[in-house]
């Protein structure tokens, strides 16, 4: 038996792209070993100086209208939840503190992206689909253990220059977004794939022009 490859996916609950992700992640090729790590999408954001779709109006809809439409195209269940973006640090520390289990980030997306509940409203009935009770979820994401733990999850995962969620990385790459499956694949089956050809030339090529700060 082939020996199994560690891989690290980064994740925030607040975004679809994620779920349909997780949810896909049978395409994955199983020599893949996966481990969750939670992060703030909004601390990527900020890092790298950028904003979210929902930042943008018009990006903010066509957003929700193309992840409807990918989950109808995969058979994916999905339903929008009442408010987006909404804060999802209290979410994110508690699966830091339980060690973002599988079944347990499983349940938080199927709480918010299946059945579009609202986690800030619902805290209770969130903590309950992730098998915790509202003390020991209080105790985990007031531990400044946990809050070191999430805050270096992020500092580690813009060290190997993610820059959003989801994204994939293993042998020194990263794939990113919820149709990078395929590519990934790819990458297991040929380990010099960005280094030849094209793929290594999109590494070098020059910035021509580059946007101007306001004065």
């Amino acid at each position: 038996m082939s020996p199994r490859i560690p891989a690290r996916w980064y994740f925030d609950i607040i975004s679809p792209y994620a779920y349909l992700h997780l949810r896909r992640f049978a395409e994955l090729n199983p020599a893949l070993e996966v481990e969750p790590v939670p992060v703030l999408f909004a601390g990527l954001l900020k890092h790298w100086d950028n904003k979210g779709p929902a930042e943008l109006a018009p990006k903010r809809l066509h957003t929700y209208r193309s992840c409807v439409w990918a989950a109808s195209q995969l058979g994916i269940p999905f339903r929008l939840p009442p408010n987006h973006p909404f804060n999802s640090l209290h979410a994110q520390r508690l699966l830091t503190g339980l060690g973002a289990p599988r079944e347990a980030v499983e349940a938080a997306y199927d709480f918010v992206w299946r059945e579009g509940r609202d986690v800030p409203a619902e805290w209770p009935l969130f903590c309950e689909r992730l098998g915790i009770g509202l003390d020991a979820a209080a105790a985990l994401i007031a531990d400044p253990a946990v809050k070191q733990k999430l805050a270096d999850n992020a500092s580690q995962a813009a060290a190997q220059g993610v820059f959003g969620v989801p994204t994939l990385t293993f042998r020194g790459q990263s794939f990113w977004g919820s149709d990078s499956n395929a590519w990934a694949n790819a990458f297991i089956d040929d380990p010099q794939l960005f280094d030849s050809g094209e793929m290594k030339r999109a590494a070098e090529i020059g910035i021509g022009a580059a946007r101007k700060e306001a004065r």
